[in-house]
């Protein structure tokens, strides 16, 4: 049972339902047709009793029988008895046990040597005679034949009925599973050639496997869109550590080879120290994105004031504002509190601050913004730097991407990736708003 296909199963068990309905149903067709064909006997051996009944007198104190009365009718024996049980008038079959009591008003079996009969008899008092039976007597091999005929039909039809379910079914459950067996061929395409391109496409419909194949497909969308991510990552991730790689390499080279005063040595280990570091921030940032990944990044939560980490930050990224002439404008709400992971929300402040700086207009302004709205805690960075183009505004949440005309700056583009996710990770939004030339403005939001 466990190897056979689901689809021979449903057949299966749908044939098995269906032998047992019709069992049921022939069974109480059965009862049913017994039952009629014996009240229908007993209703026409009483009918004869009646009608003897009718056709009886008394004359003289002899009984008077009309000739009109029939003593067998429809396989129906009819005979008249005296008091004492001594046979009148009548006719009873050869092989009637002519003794059997009488019982009136009752339709009984009574069996004999070579089969049963059915026997309903009446007492009634004629007047100017006395007490008078009549007996009415039917083989009960005619009930028997009725039902015989009716269970042999029920082997002639039933067969031909199960047959018919089970073909039946299993062209209907074969159809119904035709969606199934494309969701196998499918997804055996995919595992044989990794081409995660492919969909099942079963186009548009309510019912559960329908469902399952759209599910499916946004399945295999969505691990084409995290292979390519990942092929992306890699590729960028090579190329970004390569270039400092490179660095180190040539400064090595160059201290060993052509290095001959102290400066100079030291330049080139000032160059390596750099780069050096810049790979280690790198390192640090790709480790912490990659625990987000697999969902190891496990954060300290604890009450964090928000407002004294925005100054903080401020503070710290006033020298590197001042170098470009950028004035750096805060409005922030003092004692804005929530819980969370202080070193990860500090890390939004430094990464979103650090961006304005970066890619502000040198001579421009940076505004930092905090409070409480409606339930919310707000906050925003905003400048009037380089802007974002429009289709690059989802771009900007990716990792390694930098626009075109950031690409001058030093980063790796890990940053905003890895604000976004700490923002989600503590239940909040954030979103960037955008106008090439004029500036951006990021926004997040927590629930307070």
């Amino acid at each position: 049972m466990k190897r056979l296909s689901i689809h021979l199963k449903v057949t299966l068990w749908f044939t098995l339902l269906m032998v047992l309905l019709v069992s049921i149903v022939l069974a109480f067709l059965f009862y049913t047709g017994a039952q009629s064909a014996l009240e229908e006997t007993k209703s026409q051996m009483m009918d004869m009793v009646a009608a003897g009944w009718r056709e009886i007198d008394a004359d003289d104190g002899e009984i008077e029988i009309d000739d009109d009365l029939e003593y067998f009718k429809d396989g129906i024996y009819l005979s008249v008895y005296d008091a004492g049980g001594v046979p009148l008038y009548g006719s009873v079959p050869r092989d009637f046990d002519n003794s059997a009591v009488f019982a009136p008003g009752q339709l009984r079996t009574i069996p004999s040597m070579q089969k049963s009969w059915y026997v309903y008899d009446e007492q009634n008092t004629i007047y100017g005679y006395g007490t008078v039976w009549i007996r009415s007597v039917s083989a009960a091999n005619q009930v028997d034949s009725t039902i015989s005929t009716l269970y042999r039909l029920a082997l002639i039809v039933l067969p031909f009925f199960v047959l018919f379910a089970a073909v039946g079914g299993y062209f209907i459950t074969r159809r119904a599973f035709q969606p199934v067996r494309r969701i196998i061929q499918t997804a055996r395409e995919i595992g044989e050639g990794n081409d995660l391109s492919r969909r099942i496409a079963l186009g548009q419909g309510r019912d559960e496997v329908y469902t399952l194949a759209a599910e499916f497909d946004s399945m295999f969308a969505r691990l084409e869109k995290a292979f390519e991510r990942e092929k992306q990552f890699t590729s960028d991730a090579s190329h970004e550590l390569r270039t400092p790689t490179t660095v180190i390499i040539s400064q090595c080279e160059y201290a060993l080879e052509r290095a001959k005063t102290l400066d100079e040595a030291r330049e080139a280990l000032h160059a390596i120290l750099n780069q050096a570091e810049k790979m280690a921030v790198m390192i640090s940032q790709l480790l912490m994105l990659a625990r987000a990944d697999k969902a190891h990044g496990k954060m300290q939560f604890e009450t964090v004031n928000l407002s004294d980490l925005a100054m903080m930050v401020v503070e710290q990224q006033q020298e590197n504002a001042s170098m470009r002439h950028i004035q750096l404008e805060t409005h922030i709400e003092p004692d804005v509190e929530m819980q969370g992971d202080e070193t990860m929300l500090m890390r939004v402040w430094i990464n979103l601050i650090e961006n304005g700086v970066k890619y502000g207009r040198e001579g421009g302004w940076l505004q930092i913004t905090l409070q409480k709205k409606q339930g919310l805690i707000i906050g925003c960075v905003q400048d009037n730097g380089i802007g974002i183009a429009p289709e690059n505004l989802e771009k900007v949440w990716e990792r390694f991407w930098q626009a075109d005309s950031a690409r001058s700056a030093s980063g790796a583009g890990l940053g905003l990736s890895m604000v976004k996710w700490i923002v989600q990770a503590h239940g909040g939004n954030i979103q960037v708003e955008s106008v090439l030339g004029q500036g951006s403005a990021f926004t997040f939001s927590f629930h307070a």
